[in-house]
C-alpha cells in the first residue's frame, strides 16, 4: 500500500457501537464521561501515538503486527511505550502471536469519538 492511498475504515453499525457518552450538544458531560474521553483524547494529542493509531486503523485487514508500525522516527522502546498508552486509554486491543503483537483499533471507538464531537444534533 502506498502512502498516499486512501483506506475507508469500517464504519460500525448498530451492536457494534457502544456510545461512550452523549454528543456535546446534548447537554453537559458528566464528569466520567468526560475523563474519560479526555484520556481517549490526551493519548491521541501526541504526534507519535496519532501516527501509530493512524498507522494501525489504516493497516489492510483492520489490524497490524507490531513489526509492520514501528518505524515512526523513535526507538523500538518508544513504541512500546505509546503503544501502551493507547491501549491503556482504550484506544487499542492487542493479541499476541507467537513472537509478535497484533494491534486493532477497538470497536467503536472512532465511532463514540465522531459521536461525542457531532454538532448536528
Amino acid at each position: 500500500m502506498s502512502k498516499s492511498e486512501v483506506v475507508e475504515l469500517p464504519v460500525l453499525e448498530g451492536a457494534d457501537v457502544v456510545p461512550c457518552c452523549p454528543p456535546l450538544t446534548a447537554g453537559e458531560l458528566s464528569r466520567a464521561d468526560a475523563e474519560r474521553m479526555a484520556a481517549m483524547f490526551k493519548a491521541l494529542s501526541d504526534p507519535v501515538r496519532l501516527r501509530l493509531f493512524s498507522r494501525i486503523a489504516s493497516h489492510p485487514g483492520g489490524e497490524a503486527c507490531v513489526c509492520d508500525i514501528a518505524d515512526v522516527g523513535v526507538s523500538q522502546p518508544t513504541v512500546s511505550h505509546h503503544l501502551k498508552k493507547l491501549r491503556e486509554a482504550g484506544l487499542l486491543t492487542s493479541e499476541r502471536r507467537g513472537t509478535w503483537v497484533y494491534y486493532q483499533v477497538a470497536p467503536s471507538v472512532v465511532a463514540a469519538m465522531a459521536a461525542l464531537l457531532d454538532l448536528r444534533t
